[in-house]
């Protein structure tokens, strides 16, 4: 298995996992109660979804916050410097980040979510080249990433490294059997 990460509320995962899974869709980035007429697994388009996570002062990670994914934008935009779209990469829209983006805010910012659609939960070398670059305003955030199959979460994996420059290492934080 994979090894335990010091600090990491296991049983708050799955909420915030369920938090993910229920956001509205339809471009609406928050959810504010009510019913909830299609989160993210229930979709009808196979995209790849994409988010934050915020500390408040006394949870890591207190509240998600959905973000719209531009990857299918810039890969019509420059489809040679962005060969990917949508179905399988995810770009934040900066748009999105703006309030994040101040250095106290940025501090708040735990982790990034995003998910992967007919594939395993799983930070692929594209994911971890993004993380690196000065595209990727949140470096120190933990990763999280979710897998859906058949417009159901199955699987949600946690990402963190111990520092700077350190390999990311993984766990499952939510497990779904059929």
């Amino acid at each position: 298995g994979l090894p335990r990460l010091e600090g990491v509320p296991v049983a708050h995962f799955a909420l915030v996992a369920a938090q993910i899974r229920m956001l509205p869709s339809g471009g609406q980035r928050h959810h504010r109660g009510g019913h909830d007429h299609g989160g993210i697994a229930r979709e009808g388009v196979h995209e790849e979804c994409c988010g934050l996570i915020v500390a408040s002062a006394d949870e890591r990670f207190a509240r998600v916050v959905r973000c719209r994914n531009l990857m299918s934008e810039k890969h019509e935009q420059d489809p040679e410097r962005w060969p990917r779209d949508n179905h399988n990469a995810y770009y934040i829209h900066p748009e999105d980040l703006r309030e994040w983006l101040e250095p106290d805010a940025a501090a708040r910012v735990s982790a990034v979510y995003h998910s992967h659609v007919g594939v395993d939960a799983y930070l692929s070398d594209e994911d971890r080249a993004y993380v690196e670059t000065d595209l990727f305003p949140f470096p120190a955030a933990d990763q999280i990433v979710l897998s859906v199959h058949n417009k159901q979460v199955k699987v949600a994996r946690l990402f963190r490294r111990s520092g700077p420059g350190d390999p990311f290492v993984g766990m499952i934080i939510v497990a779904e059997h059929e």
